[in-house]
């Protein structure tokens, strides 16, 4: 079986990819690849990188059975109908658990949209996996599922609310890996934490402790052979995955080589590490959503005079930054890589 795992990105939409991943991977060995998605139009890009996946398997001959599973997402009926008719195509099941309201129009079209207000998508998706996977007999997980119920859905009064506070703020604040650039690796990192979330939760005053561990949480993630300061330790962790996969990431000005990142943020110890890591490339840059850039360069370009050509910025001959104006925003960093190589061509020419 072959399962594509689109949720959200909040402590609930991880929540239920914790839970798959227990109960797909784990307990069954299936399948699964994971996919998020913020509600808009991010939802049709994740679903159509989903067909694609499916297409790929069916060319390579994998005949085993393809479930596209949505959690904490409602859809459109447009981008329902759509995906129907992709399913259809690639010979995929759909099922679709969600707890908004705004999907109610959706859900009241289509077998495959299950939707309950009164349960947090986690919590729906618990009790699936039980009824149709032979989930977590034990009921292992059942508390931390209880826990993000209580906050998503804001029950106040639950005695696990205010352990679920401390998960729902620990899920939001961890972005030390960009999810556009790096998804897996920022998936890992929230389940990890939701990991240890789960084996605090039956803790006297729990949201204490795991509000007092959580800075010793993310450093066991990031942590290698050394120890260091968790910020450090993230920078170290990032750049070794910039340096693997820096031929997707390259682009080029004036025929020098560059390495482009994508809302990294903490551009002057990225982007220094990594150019005495890689010494054939000359500068590094860093865009964000609203077209704001930074360069660094190790003295083999001076980036001042790029910031001044590209983005009427300036800068230090090591340090410069500026904004592209005209930027137009992707889910999808080759979108982003392409729109940038090519405002550098252009402007260059």
């Amino acid at each position: 079986m072959n399962i594509y795992h689109l949720s959200h990105i909040d402590l609930d939409g991880y929540g239920c990819q914790y839970l798959s991943n227990q109960c797909f991977k784990e307990q069954h060995n299936y399948s699964l690849e994971s996919y998020n998605a913020n509600y808009g139009p991010e939802v049709k890009a994740r679903l159509e990188e989903i067909i694609t996946a499916i297409k790929r398997e069916k060319f390579l001959g994998n005949d085993k059975e393809h479930i596209i599973l949505i959690t904490d997402l409602n859809l459109t009926p447009k981008e329902a109908k759509w995906l129907e008719a992709q399913a259809i195509e690639v010979g995929a099941k759909i099922q679709l658990l969600d707890h908004h309201g705004s999907g109610e129009k959706t859900a009241e079209q289509y077998i495959w949209y299950m939707l309950d207000t009164t349960r947090c998508a986690t919590l729906i998706t618990y009790d699936w996996l039980q009824k149709h996977h032979n989930f977590d007999k034990e009921n292992n997980y059942a508390q931390i599922v209880k826990a993000i119920n209580a906050i998503d859905i804001w029950l106040s009064e639950d005695e696990l609310f205010e352990f679920g506070k401390v998960g729902l703020g620990m899920i939001s604040g961890a972005r030390e890996i960009n999810r556009t650039l790096f998804p897996a690796e920022d998936r890992a990192l929230k389940l990890s934490l939701i990991e240890a979330m789960k084996n605090y939760v039956d803790k006297e005053n729990a949201h204490i402790a795991l509000d007092n561990d959580l800075h010793q949480l993310k450093k066991a993630f990031f942590k290698q052979a050394e120890d260091n300061t968790k910020d450090n330790l993230a920078a170290i962790y990032v750049t070794q995955l910039l340096s693997s996969d820096k031929q997707r990431l390259t682009i080029e000005y004036r025929g020098k080589k560059g390495l482009l990142g994508y809302s990294l943020g903490n551009t002057s110890i990225l982007g220094n590490t990594f150019l005495v890591e890689n010494p054939d490339y000359h500068f590094y840059m860093d865009i964000n959503y609203r077209g704001n850039f930074s360069l660094r360069s190790n003295n083999k370009l001076d980036v001042s005079k790029m910031a001044e050509e590209v983005g009427n910025g300036g800068g230090h001959p090591n340090a410069s930054g500026g904004k592209i104006k005209e930027f137009r925003d992707s889910f999808v960093y080759s979108d982003v890589k392409a729109f940038v190589q090519n405002y550098i061509d252009e402007k260059t020419a």
